[in-house]
């Protein structure tokens, strides 16, 4: 958990936000709201698994909750826009998860974020050996993007998610945590995203008849 905006309080009434946002992206996190009689006027809020949390006086009215909690979405999407890669800056990044983890032997021609990736995190062709990773990504912990980047790039190296593909994630030490973090998102917003097909495999063809995986 890494807070924001986040004062010590202690939380009397919960509500919930799901799925309010107007972009309807996937990265938008649930909310959830934290009423504390403690609190007079001080508003915060902060991540904590998937959510968004956001703290606010008891007294408050619904009016002035949707507005806090509109204003704290805003605050959290200029927040991720600032730590987001551009495409040189995640291929430099997937160089570095392959040195660290995969000794190197994952090089990707191409890494760059898609917009047309709707049901599914990441893909990657291995015949040409490129990598796309879906803008519902952007913007999401560091830690979650480094495993998206660790999938595809296994990717290049094993086929399918058998137990090969595994043991190549199993050195990243937040791998669960990621994927639960991702089943979260993906829950919240309704989309049927898994990084595990049913028979543990996952591929699809692109148009030229390549073997595409996904995760």
């Amino acid at each position: 958990m890494n807070p924001a905006w986040r004062e010590s309080d202690h939380a009397e009434r919960r509500s919930q936000h799901p799925g309010e946002h107007p972009s309807g992206q996937a990265n938008e996190p649930a909310v959830e709201v934290r009423r504390s009689a403690r609190r007079r006027r001080t508003v915060s809020a902060y991540e904590e698994d998937g959510r968004l949390v956001v703290l606010i006086p008891a007294g408050f009215t619904r009016a002035q909750e949707r507005m806090w909690v509109q204003r704290m979405r805003e605050r959290l999407a200029a927040r991720r826009a600032r730590r987001t890669p551009g495409d040189d800056e995640l291929a430099a990044r997937a160089r570095r998860l392959s040195t660290r983890y995969l000794q190197g032997r994952a090089r990707p021609a191409s890494v760059a974020w898609v917009g047309n990736q709707r049901r599914r995190w990441g893909s990657c062709t291995p015949a040409t050996r490129t990598i796309r990773i879906s803008e519902q990504v952007r913007g999401m912990p560091g830690w979650v993007l480094d495993y998206v980047l660790l999938h595809e790039l296994a990717h290049l190296l094993v086929p399918g998610h058998g137990p090969d593909f595994w043991a190549l994630l199993e050195p990243y030490p937040r791998l669960e945590r990621a994927r639960g973090y991702l089943e979260g998102v993906a829950a919240a917003a309704h989309l049927d995203i898994s990084d595990d097909g049913p028979d543990g495999h996952d591929v699809s063809t692109d148009r030229d008849g390549r073997g595409e995986h996904a995760v």
